[in-house]
């Protein structure tokens, strides 16, 4: 049995599953520290499933701690970022695109110093170990506790990062060292910042991956618990540790990969409607499909991996306010004070909630409370809904070919069961935990990306990218059988020569018992 959670802005949902046999599901308000709502979550499912915490073989959680804490410049590492690109790549410094705040929110420290690589692995001058030595000494002098270290072409050779890495970690033996071609993808700037971001965040990682599971073994439960990534993939303690990045956009996706398990439709759009937003993204083989660009978050350009998402302010928290002769539908919200806000539930704010509750389209709180509202204002505000929302998912489209809609999530309730101009409206059973019920069915990833200089043969160059994906995921924790190839993508670089840059992705299920996970 597996527990899978998934912390949002309003609630926080819990799942038990027996393979993908659904046991339990509860639905928690999600609390200012999170770590309380989701152990709070784990004993509501004890109490409406009663089941021995020894038998729970692992949990997994999907959280927003780590983008929320840098959105809003909190809890964050005095940072530097290290570049190794002289003499070629000096003009454009690191962080120098970035928000001031962002900048002082992490104290961030720039060096640039000797090195970095062609496409093809040639480097492109030495590594001076001195100038990384005297770096390493003034970042001690400033406080500096983490390091992002980046060089041209590391996804390609590797060779100076781990250089570099050994040099600053004999300066400073407890900074937490983080290198970019272990996070982002080829393009310098992007996969800079991703790094530094990741850097800034490992104090922040560490704090929540020893409470986490502290707490979850209080409940009982010895068992591993991992963490769900923005692929749908899992991370287990020590990854996290490294890598609190990969959770960013975590809780969509694991929206979507329960829209696929719960519908059986492997290719969908799935729309997430939860209390504050809603979450619009494509399901492509099972999995979400990538954003193909950078993405940016909290103002800063970054090109690590994101599902390709794009939200509305709609949810059942939404407020609604008049404006004169018309009205408006968020894009703020009551959040997780929802239980104490809303009409329905004794409050005094006008939500979305409210409307359906007044629509007949659910039976939560006391409808009395909204017998009030006029018929046509409620008719209103749900066909502004329904426009709104086909009206995201007609954006997410790439062709005009039909695309079957699913919708999850407890602000599901909010759709009507077709939208205009997209048809028929798919709720599977237990959709309102599909992000917990995605969660907990995480399987574990290895990704390659890559530029390859096309001087063999190009089966032999897509074979050997395929088993490096392979491996990574059996060293993840895969079932090493289980492991299949989900994608492929090949993009030519000619102004490198005629390369070829190779990005495949591999995902197997986990291997209960063979990982640390992590409780500790």
């Amino acid at each position: 049995m597996r527990i899978g959670i998934d912390v949002g802005g309003t609630n926080t949902d819990a799942v038990l599953l027996d393979g993908r046999r659904v046991l339990g599901a509860v639905k928690s308000p999600t609390t200012e520290d999170v770590v309380s709502g989701i152990v709070a979550a784990i004993h509501r499912l004890q109490e409406q499933c009663p089941h021995e915490p020894s038998e729970v073989a692992a949990v997994m959680v999907g959280t927003t701690q780590f983008v929320n804490a840098l959105v809003q410049g909190r809890d964050l590492a005095p940072t530097a970022a290290v570049r190794l690109a002289l003499p070629a790549g000096g003009s454009t410094p690191p962080m120098m695109t970035w928000p001031k705040r962002m900048i002082d929110a992490i104290s961030g420290r720039a060096y640039m110093v000797s090195g970095g690589h062609e496409y093809d692995g040639r480097p492109i001058a030495g590594l001076d170990e001195a100038e990384l030595v005297r770096a390493a000494e003034d970042m001690g002098a400033a406080g500096i506790r983490s390091v992002a270290i980046t060089s041209v072409f590391s996804p390609v050779n590797a060779e100076f990062e781990e250089q570099a890495a050994g040099v600053i970690a004999s300066v400073l033996p407890d900074a937490a060292i983080s290198l970019s071609h272990e996070i982002g993808r080829i393009g310098l700037l992007g996969r800079e910042n991703a790094t530094i971001v990741n850097a800034a965040l490992r104090d922040l990682a560490t704090r929540i991956v020893e409470g986490l599971g502290a707490e979850i073994v209080r409940t009982g439960i010895t068992a591993p618990f991992y963490l769900t990534q923005n692929d749908g993939t899992l991370l287990d303690a020590a990854q996290v540790r490294k890598y609190p990045v990969a959770t960013f956009a975590s809780g969509p996706t694991n929206s979507m990969r329960g829209a696929a398990a719960l519908s059986g439709l492997d290719s969908c759009a799935v729309a997430d409607i939860g209390g504050t937003t809603t979450d619009i993204g494509v399901l492509t083989h099972g999995f979400p499909r990538e954003a193909a660009s950078d993405v940016e978050v909290a103002g800063i350009c970054t090109n690590f991996r994101m599902p390709d998402v794009l939200s509305v302010g709609i949810g059942g928290g939404s407020m609604i306010r008049e404006q004169g002769s018309d009205f408006a539908i968020g894009p703020d919200s009551v959040g997780y004070k929802l239980l104490q806000s809303a009409l329905v539930f004794g409050g005094d704010t006008l939500t979305a909630t409210d409307i359906a509750v007044a629509a007949g389209y659910c039976d939560i709180g006391e409808r009395d409370r909204v017998a009030h509202l006029a018929p046509e204002f409620v008719k209103a505000c749900l066909e502004r809904i329904a426009k709104e929302t086909a009206d995201a998912i007609d954006r997410m489209r790439v062709s005009a070919e039909p695309l079957p809609v699913v919708a999850v999530g407890g602000g599901s309730v909010l759709l009507p069961d077709r939208l205009p101009g997209l048809g028929a409206v798919q709720r599977p059973e237990n959709h309102a935990v599909a992000n917990a019920i995605g969660a907990a069915i995480a399987q574990v990833g290895g990704e390659v990306d890559k530029v390859y200089a096309t001087d063999r043969a190009r089966s032999a160059i897509v074979d050997e990218a395929k088993q490096e994906a392979v491996d990574k995921a059996v060293a993840a924790g895969a079932e090493p059988g289980s492991v299949t190839i989900v994608d492929v993508d090949e993009i030519p670089v000619p102004y490198a020569g005629g390369a070829t840059r190779i990005r495949v992705k591999a995902v197997g299920d986990l291997l209960i018992g063979s990982q640390g996970g992590g409780n500790a």
